[in-house]
Formats: C-alpha cells, sequence, structure tokens
C-alpha cells in the first residue's frame, strides 16, 4: 500500500494550523473570562446599591452610592464581554474544521482510517472531544468554560505532535479490518463525552467550594464567571447519560472485533481492563446520583474517577504496559 506523501505533509500542515488556531481561541476565551469577572462584579455592585436605595427608601430616608455602575454601564461591559465570547466560539470551530481536515488527510494520505497509531488516535479523539463540547456549548453562558477545555486539549495536541508524532504508513496486519474504524470511533466517542462530564464534574466541585455570591481568594476570583453548581452538575449528568451506552457499545464492538481476530472475546489485556473499570465508574456514578445521600459531591468524585482512567486509557496506557492493543511503536 503505497503512501501519498503530498497529502500526508498537508496533513501536518493542517494539524499544526489546528493548534494555533486553538491557541489564539485560548487567548480569546481567557480575555472574555476576565471581562465576565468584570462584569460580575459590576451585576453584584448595582444589586447592592439597589438594594440600599431600597432600604432608605422603606426607612423614609435616601441615599446615593457614589461609585456604584448603573444599568447601561452594566450592558456595557456585558456586550463588550460577549464579544470575546462570540469570537471564542468562531475560532473554535474554525479549528474544528482544520483539525478535521487534518484527520481525513491523514486517512486519505494512507488509503485507511487514520487510527494506525497513538499520533493519529491523539489526532482523532481529540477531535471527537472539540467537536462534542462544541455540540454541547452552544448558550453564552456555557462559553465561560472553554478555557477549561482548550488548555487539555492543547497539551494533549502538543504532546502527540511532538513525543508520539509518527509518519504516515500502512498500518500493522492485525488492524487491516472493517472493525477497526467502527470500534475505535465509537469507543472514542464514547470516552470523548466522558472527558465532557468529568471536566464538568471537577467544575462542579469548584463551584460548590465557591457558591456563587460567596467566593473568596484566588479560587474564588477563577470560579466566580462559572454557571452555578446546579447548571454544572447537571451537564455532567446528561454528558454521562450518552457515555455508559456509547462506551459500553464500542467496548462490546471490541470484543466481537477479538473474538474474530484473537479467538476469545476477552483476554484482560490492560487496555480492555481500563476501559472495563471506566465504564463501571461511569455506571456507578449515574447509580450514585440517583441514590439518597450521594448526589452531590459524592458520586462527583466517582465521575472525576472515570475521567481519569478514561485519559489514562485513551492515551497513556500504552506508554506504561504492553498488550494486545501496543500499536503504537512505544513498547
Amino acid at each position: 500500500m503505497t503512501v501519498n506523501q503530498t497529502l500526508s505533509n498537508f496533513s501536518d500542515v493542517a494539524f499544526q494550523s489546528a493548534f494555533v488556531i486553538y491557541v489564539l481561541a485560548l487567548v480569546l476565551s481567557l480575555v472574555y473570562y476576565g471581562r465576565m469577572q468584570g462584569v460580575i462584579d459590576a451585576r453584584r455592585a448595582l444589586a447592592r446599591a439597589e438594594q440600599k436605595e431600597l432600604v432608605a427608601v422603606g426607612d423614609g430616608g435616601s441615599t446615593v452610592v457614589d461609585d456604584a455602575p448603573d444599568l447601561s454601564e452594566v450592558e456595557k461591559l456585558e456586550a463588550g464581554a460577549n464579544k470575546f465570547g462570540g469570537m471564542t466560539q468562531a475560532m473554535v470551530w474554525l479549528g474544528i474544521i482544520v483539525h478535521s481536515v487534518s484527520a481525513v488527510l491523514r486517512g486519505l494520505a494512507t488509503n485507511r482510517f487514520p487510527f494506525g497509531n497513538l499520533y493519529e488516535y491523539v489526532l482523532v479523539t481529540t477531535a471527537f472531544i472539540m467537536i462534542g463540547a462544541a455540540l454541547v456549548i452552544q448558550r453564552k453562558e456555557w462559553r465561560i468554560v472553554w478555557p477549561w477545555l482548550l488548555v487539555p486539549i492543547l497539551a494533549l495536541l502538543f504532546f502527540g505532535g511532538t513525543k508520539l508524532y509518527a509518519d504516515s504508513a500502512p498500518v500493522v496486519p492485525a488492524l487491516q479490518s472493517h472493525w477497526l474504524p467502527i470500534h475505535v470511533s465509537i469507543v472514542s466517542s464514547g470516552a470523548s463525552l466522558g472527558v465532557l462530564s468529568g471536566i464538568a464534574s471537577l467544575l462542579y466541585l469548584l463551584r460548590i467550594w465557591q457558591p456563587q455570591g460567596k467566593e473568596h481568594g484566588i479560587f474564588g476570583a477563577i470560579a466566580k464567571p462559572l454557571p452555578s453548581a446546579k447548571k454544572l452538575d447537571g451537564m455532567a449528568y446528561r454528558t454521562a447519560i450518552l457515555t455508559l451506552p456509547v462506551f459500553g457499545l464500542g467496548i462490546v464492538l471490541g470484543a466481537i472485533w477479538a473474538e474474530a481476530a484473537w479467538g476469545r472475546f476477552w483476554g484482560w489485556d490492560p487496555k480492555e481492563t481500563v476501559s472495563l473499570i471506566s465504564w463501571v465508574l461511569y455506571a456507578a456514578y449515574l447509580h450514585a446520583r440517583a441514590t439518597a445521600g450521594w448526589r452531590d459531591w459524592k458520586a462527583a468524585w466517582i465521575n472525576i474517577a472515570a475521567l481519569a482512567t478514561t485519559i489514562f486509557n485513551l492515551f497513556f496506557i500504552n506508554m506504561v504496559v504492553s498488550g494486545l492493543h501496543s500499536y503504537a511503536g512505544l513498547n
């Protein structure tokens, strides 16, 4: 099987371009984050001023708060912040398009699906995560979480592009199967949703530690623009509901492929085992969310444990142990 080196080179250029675009999106999202902190401070100052005026009127007197902003100033601040939020969203979608082009060109260059090594796996899985995040983050109130998603995605892309990069080449015989795109794409989609759910649970824990209106210290300043704990917990729960069946289907399809390739459905291979552990943790999280006494921070910690095992299994397990899934040339 020949490799189209021209398409492979274009894929590499698109990968690098997507990385730069995501960096610009991160910068814009951080500006938006900072602007929204100012907007929230102004809203609260206005609310306090209005409350003082109501109290003064009730007492038969009057009061004027000189340093409190008026409503028009708050709206102007919010409009200015939302411009950066809109630019962040547009830049993210541009990055996703270029990111996806890189994956498609990599596949076309080798005449196969781009799942042949760990670099391609990072390339495609991070694209799935970004697509899922962009679809979930549609409303303005959720744009504030982009820095929390872009930082780990950029770290993974940098690591994949520098330490895991592999030249375009045909896959090993064990991967020359129609099950490859089916199994890997489904299990990666499920895991991507799980990553989003886990990040939402992390932010939920930060928010319940720093409740709205009662933030304090540096972590309070960081948490200030975030949505309410209820909304963050709701996002984590809804994405986990999708994660469980999609990720589970990917595991089942992998078992079917394993029986065809290796003559057994299950062999406790490291990647198989950690996948099962992750799936059980997602099931435990959903069960905890429906159990009295476990619905708050206790359930969130289970989801974060699932996030940790999922990320380890997606990107790092092949660097630690060898197994039947070790096709990345690392061990």
